[in-house]
C-alpha cells in the first residue's frame, strides 16, 4: 500500500507528537511516490487548550467491558405512498443528549447519540424489505461544541443545533438521502424510505447538517446499519452474538472527562483543517474487553473518525481473513496483517481465536493496544465456516463509460486570505451543478489531487469499483492545466477490488473509479470524507438525470 503525507493540523501539542511522528515514518517508507506541492494556503494557528486534556496512558487498561449496541426495534408498521396496499415496519430514532463514562475511571461525559446511545442502535435490514425510520430531532437547543460562523450553511442566522440523518452507503430516494441542507431542528423530524435494493454490506448512519457535521458526529451521532441477503446467509459465516459491529473513532478528551474539540487561534473562526484525537473509542469505550469464545467471529470494522486513518492488527500476528469492503463481500476471503481503514471505509473481516483458550490478545492501532479480546471456552461448537469463494464481483468495462469526468480535488484561500477552502473541481457549494449522469448510464470518474493530502471521497446513491491510480506531473498541472502522467497506472490492491462506496485519493495521483448510476434520479451529494474538508466546501451537488 502507498500512503500519503497527510497533515496534523489539529491536535493538542504533545499529545499527538506521537501520530505526528509516525505519519512521518510512513512517509519516509512511501519514498517512491511521487509528492504533490500543496497550493497556496493561509493556514489556521491552533490555540492552545483552555482546559488541562487527558492523557490517556495514565487510564487503566482493559477495564470495561465493550458495549455491543442494541438491534433497533420497530415500533410499528405504516403506509408508505411507494408502496400501496402495504405496511411497511416503522423505527422511531431520536437524537438526544445524554451522559455516558467512556472509562472507568472518567467523570461522565456529554454526548449527543440516536436513542440516547453512541454508537446508536443497530438497524438490521433484508434485501429487498422496504423500511422507514423516523428521525426525531431531540437534542438541546445550543451546541456544546464551537461553531464556526463562517462556514456555508453555519452562518449565525441559522439555529446552532441542526440535524438530518444520512445512511452511507444505501440505495435511496434523493428525499431521504440526507440533503445537507434538509436539516431541521429540535422538536421536529423527518419519515425517511429505504428500499433495501442492494447486495448485503456493512452501512452506517449519521449526521449530515451543513457546515456542521464534524462537530455532531464528533458528539456522538452515528450507528451501523447492516443489509443482509440469501445469498450472504447460505455461506455459513460467523452469525448471531459472533457478528458484531466493531465502530471506532478518536476524540481529545479533557481531565474532567469532557470532550474537547481543537480550535484555530482567531475566535472569530474557530474552523481547523483536521481533527485528530489521542484516544481510540471501541464502540464508545477507552480500552474495553471483550470475552470471546475458540472460535470464529466477523467483525464489522467501521471508521467514523473525523479525521484519522486506522491502521490495525492483532497483537499475536495471527491474520484477518478479510471477506468484504464498504459494499458487500469480495470474491474471495483475503488474508491480511493489517488493514488500514481512512474515514467512512469498513472492513468485513473474520478473526478465527481457535486454540487460544485463556488467551488475551489485542486489537492494535499501530503499535498501541485498544480493544483486548480474552478468550474463554463456552462449550459451544463453532458451526461456522469460512468459503473459499464469497460473490462474484463482475468488473465494470471503463471502456463502456459514456463519459470520463476529470475532477480536482484542490485548496484555495478566500478573498480576503482566510483560511483555506476545500475544493472539488473548482467549485464552491452553491456553484451550479457540473455532474449530471443519467439514470442506468456507466461513467468513470478521475479525481486529480492537486494538495498534499490523501482525501476520501465518497459518493452518494452509488457503488463504484477502484480502477486504478496513476502518478502524474504537478508542475505541468500548475502551469498548462493539463495531466500529463509521469507511470504507469496502479490497479487497486485486492482488498479494495470489491464494491466501493469510498475510495482514498492520494496526492500527486489521478484516482480513477467507475459506477452504474442506478436508483431514482433527483439530487444526491459528493463529498470528501474528512469532516473538516466537508464542512468547509470540500462537497458538491450532482443530478442524477432520467434515462
Amino acid at each position: 500500500m502507498t500512503v500519503s503525507r497527510r497533515r496534523f493540523l489539529c491536535g493538542a501539542g504533545s499529545l499527538i507528537g506521537a501520530y505526528a511522528l509516525t505519519d512521518a515514518l510512513r512517509l519516509a517508507s512511501a519514498s517512491t511516490m511521487p509528492m504533490a506541492m500543496p497550493t497556496r494556503m493561509a493556514m489556521p494557528t491552533l490555540a492552545a487548550p483552555k482546559v488541562p486534556l487527558l492523557n490517556p496512558t495514565s487510564l487503566t487498561r482493559f477495564v470495561d467491558p465493550l458495549p455491543v449496541p442494541p438491534i433497533a426495534r420497530a415500533a410499528g408498521k405504516r403506509s408508505h405512498p411507494a408502496y400501496p396496499g402495504q405496511m411497511l415496519p416503522y423505527y422511531r430514532m431520536e437524537m438526544r443528549a445524554f451522559n455516558a463514562r467512556l472509562h472507568r475511571d472518567l467523570p461522565p461525559t456529554t454526548l449527543w447519540g440516536y436513542d440516547g446511545l453512541s454508537p446508536g442502535p443497530t438497524f438490521e435490514t433484508v434485501r429487498g424489505e422496504p423500511l422507514l425510520v423516523e428521525w426525531v430531532n431531540a437534542l438541546p437547543t445550543r451546541h456544546f461544541l464551537p461553531i464556526d460562523h463562517n462556514l456555508h450553511g453555519a452562518e449565525a442566522s441559522k439555529p446552532a443545533v441542526r440535524a438530518v440523518t444520512h445512511v452511507h452507503g444505501a440505495r435511496v430516494p434523493a428525499g431521504s438521502d440526507g440533503w445537507p441542507e434538509d436539516w431541521y431542528v429540535s422538536g421536529h423530524s423527518a419519515l425517511s424510505h429505504y428500499p433495501g435494493a442492494q447486495d448485503a454490506a456493512t452501512l452506517w448512519y449519521h449526521d449530515h447538517a451543513m457546515g456542521i457535521t464534524r462537530l455532531n458526529m464528533y458528539a456522538g451521532l452515528f450507528g451501523a446499519f447492516i443489509v443482509r441477503d440469501a445469498d450472504e446467509q447460505a455461506l455459513g459465516l460467523p452469525s448471531g452474538d459472533f457478528d458484531l459491529p466493531l465502530i471506532l473513532c478518536d476524540r481529545l478528551i479533557a481531565k474532567d472527562g469532557q470532550l474537547y474539540y481543537p480550535v484555530s487561534d482567531d475566535p472569530s473562526a474557530p474552523w481547523v483543517s483536521e481533527c485528530r484525537g489521542n484516544a481510540v473509542l471501541c464502540n464508545g469505550k477507552l480500552f474495553p474487553y471483550l470475552e470471546v469464545e475458540p472460535r470464529r467471529y466477523r467483525l464489522r470494522l467501521i471508521n467514523v473518525a473525523n479525521t484519522s486513518f486506522f491502521d490495525l492488527s492483532l497483537s499475536n500476528g495471527r491474520p484477518f481473513q478479510q471477506i468484504g469492503s464498504d459494499q458487500g463481500l469480495l470474491t474471495a476471503p483475503l488474508e491480511r496483517s493489517r488493514i488500514e481503514l481512512y474515514p467512512a471505509e469498513r472492513a468485513d473481516v473474520i478473526v478465527d481465536f481457535s486454540g487460544m483458550d485463556g488467551q488475551a490478545i489485542q486489537l492494535r492501532q499501530q503499535s498501541e493496544a485498544i480493544l483486548e479480546f480474552r478468550v474463554r471456552d463456552r462449550g459451544r461448537p463453532d458451526t461456522s465456516i469460512l468459503p473459499a469463494t464469497l460473490r462474484p464481483v463482475p468488473r465494470i468495462d471503463p471502456a463502456s463509460a459514456v463519459r470520463d469526468r476529470m475532477l480536482t480535488l484542490g485548496e484555495q484561500d478566500d478573498a480576503g486570505g482566510n483560511p483555506m477552502m476545500m475544493l472539488l473541481g473548482g467549485k464552491m457549494w452553491s456553484d451550479p451543478i457540473t455532474e449530471n449522469p443519467r439514470q442506468n448510464s456507466i461513467e468513470t470518474w478521475s479525481f486529480v489531487n492537486i494538495t498534499g493530502d490523501s482525501h476520501p471521497i465518497h459518493l452518494h446513491l452509488v457503488r463504484f469499483q477502484v480502477i486504478d491510480r496513476r502518478p502524474f506531473d504537478l508542475f505541468a498541472w500548475n502551469a498548462h492545466r493539463v495531466v500529463k502522467y509521469t507511470g504507469p497506472a496502479q490497479p487497486p490492491p485486492l482488498h479494495e477490488a470489491g464494491w466501493k462506496d469510498t475510495v482514498r485519493a492520494d496526492p500527486g495521483m489521478v484516482t480513477r473509479i467507475a459506477m452504474r448510476f442506478e436508483g431514482e434520479p433527483g439530487r444526491y451529494v459528493w463529498h470528501c470524507h474528512y469532516l473538516e474538508h466537508e464542512d468547509n466546501e470540500m462537497m458538491r451537488p450532482y443530478q442524477l438525470l432520467p434515462a
